[in-house]
C-alpha cells in the first residue's frame, strides 16, 4: 500500500462523526437552527457559583492558547483549579455547552459572539483573541486553481456560516468578480457562482480526497491535512490577505465577569503566559496538542507542526499562497491575545456584506462602532498584558503603540 493510500485510510477511519457534528441542523441555518431549538436557554443561562476552570473546545489549533494555559499548569500558577478540557465536535454543540454554564472558558468563532449578543441577548463577552491568522484555502488535486477567480462553478465547504472563513471567502470570491451562491450541490451554477456549505472541518480532507467538494476553508490543522493527507493544494492563507486577522476569540460570560473579577483576571492571566509560550515554542506545542503528544487535537504531529510551523518563502515556492510572508513577516499562525477595536469594526461591517443561512436582520441596527465598547472586554487582557510583556515582540506589534492599529486587507 503507497503512503497516499494509508494516509486515505487514516483520513476516514479518523473521520469525525456528522452526527456529532449537528449537520443537518447546521445546514438549515446554522447557530440560529441551533438555539432556535433551546427555547428559552440563552436568556435563562445562570453561571455556575464555584470558581472552576471549565474548558470548552474545538479540536482545532486555534484553542492552543486555552490548552496550553492546561497542559502548562498556568491555571494552578494563578491559584485556580481547572477540570481537564472538554473536546467538543462541533460550533453549535461547544455554544450550547456555553449557554448551559457547562463551560465557562471557551473559544468561539469571532462572529459568533456578535450573533448570540445582539441576535439572542445572550451576556457573552470577548476578553482576547485567541490567535492571529491560522487558516487557509486548500483545493483539491482535481482543481486547476491559482487564483480565486478559479473557483467559479466549484463547491467550496466553510466550516460556520459565523466565521471569519465565510466572511474573508466572500471578500476574495467578490474581489474576484464571483458570486457566492448557497445551492445544493447538485443544482446548475452559473458560469460567475460559487456554491458554498456548511461542512465540520475534520470531514473537509476526507471530502477534499474523494473529490465530494472542490475546495474548503478552515482552521488549522485541516489546512496542513488536506495538503499532506488528502492531496490537496495551498490556495492561499487568509493571513495574507487580512494581515494578522483575528478568527477566534476567548469568551466568557458577562455575568461571571462582573461577579468575579479577581478570578476573571486570574483567568486572563493564565491565557497570556500561555499565547506568550505559544509564540515562542510553537513546534514544542504542535507535538505536544498532537495526538502523538497529550492528545489534544486528533491529528498527528507531523500535520499540527506543519499547521503551525510551515510557511516561509522557502516551504512555499508559489508567491500565490503567501506573497505578503516576506513584507509582513506573519507566521502561518501567531499568538497575541489583545482585542483590536478595529478589527471588531471591520468585521461587523463585512458581516452586512456576507452570505449566510438563516435571517440576519439584526445585523442591520449594529453600530459597529457601538460593538466594539459593548462586545468587548479590554481591561483584563491588558491588565495581564502589561504584566507579561513578550507578547510585545510578535510580528506586526508596535510596542510603543500596541492597542491600537490599522487594518490591512489586500485581496
Amino acid at each position: 500500500m503507497s503512503q497516499h493510500d494509508d494516509d486515505l485510510n487514516y483520513l476516514f477511519e479518523h473521520e469525525m462523526s456528522r452526527r456529532d457534528f449537528m449537520l443537518d441542523l447546521l445546514a438549515k441555518g446554522g447557530l440560529a437552527a441551533t438555539m432556535a431549538s433551546l427555547p428559552g436557554l440563552l436568556n435563562a443561562a445562570e453561571p455556575p457559583e464555584d470558581e472552576v476552570v471549565r474548558i470548552g473546545y474545538i479540536p482545532i489549533t486555534d484553542a492552543t492558547a486555552l490548552l496550553v494555559a492546561h497542559a502548562n499548569g498556568y491555571f494552578e500558577e494563578e491559584g485556580l483549579k481547572v477540570e481537564k478540557p472538554t473536546l467538543i465536535r462541533g460550533w453549535s454543540p461547544l455554544v450550547e455547552g456555553f449557554a448551559a454554564g457547562k463551560f465557562n472558558l471557551v473559544h468561539l468563532l469571532k462572529p459568533i459572539p456578535v450573533w448570540m449578543r445582539y441576535n439572542n441577548d445572550f451576556p457573552v463577552k470577548i476578553m482576547s483573541w485567541a490567535h492571529l491568522n491560522g487558516s487557509a484555502v486548500v483545493t483539491g488535486r482535481h482543481v486547476d486553481a491559482k487564483d480565486f477567480a478559479d473557483l467559479a462553478g466549484k463547491q467550496v465547504a466553510v466550516p460556520y456560516w459565523y466565521s471569519m472563513h465565510n466572511i474573508v471567502l466572500q471578500m476574495a470570491l467578490r474581489n474576484a468578480g464571483l458570486k457566492p451562491v448557497i445551492k445544493e450541490q447538485t443544482a446548475e451554477l452559473a458560469p460567475d457562482e460559487v456554491n458554498l456549505m456548511i461542512m465540520p472541518p475534520p470531514d473537509m480532507p476526507p471530502a477534499l480526497a474523494s473529490k465530494k467538494i472542490d475546495a474548503f476553508i478552515v482552521a488549522e490543522p485541516f489546512n496542513a491535512a488536506g495538503e499532506m493527507l488528502a492531496g490537496g493544494n495551498m490556495l492561499r492563507f487568509t493571513g495574507d490577505i487580512w494581515k494578522n486577522h483575528p478568527c477566534c476569540v476567548v469568551c466568557m460570560n458577562e455575568q461571571t465577569v462582573a461577579a468575579k473579577p479577581e478570578w476573571t483576571q486570574k483567568v486572563m492571566n493564565a491565557v497570556v503566559k500561555a499565547q506568550i509560550y505559544a509564540q515562542q515554542n510553537k513546534g514544542e506545542v504542535a507535538h505536544m496538542l498532537s495526538k502523538d503528544g497529550k492528545k489534544y487535537l486528533p491529528m498527528p504531529a507531523k500535520v499540527v507542526e506543519r499547521a503551525m510551523t510551515f510557511y516561509g518563502p522557502d516551504d512555499y515556492t508559489d508567491p500565490n499562497a503567501n506573497r505578503h510572508v516576506e513584507e509582513w513577516q506573519n507566521g502561518r499562525i501567531d499568538f497575541q491575545p489583545y482585542p483590536y477595536p478595529s478589527a471588531t469594526k471591520l468585521i461587523v461591517e463585512e458581516m452586512n456584506k456576507t452570505l449566510v443561512g438563516g435571517d440576519t436582520t439584526f445585523l442591520k441596527e449594529l453600530d459597529p462602532d457601538f460593538v466594539t465598547q459593548d462586545l468587548v472586554n479590554y481591561d483584563h487582557v491588558k491588565v495581564a498584558m502589561e504584566q507579561f510583556m513578550d507578547w510585545s515582540q510578535v510580528p506586526g506589534i508596535d510596542p510603543n503603540d500596541p492597542y491600537t492599529r490599522k487594518e490591512v486587507v489586500v485581496l
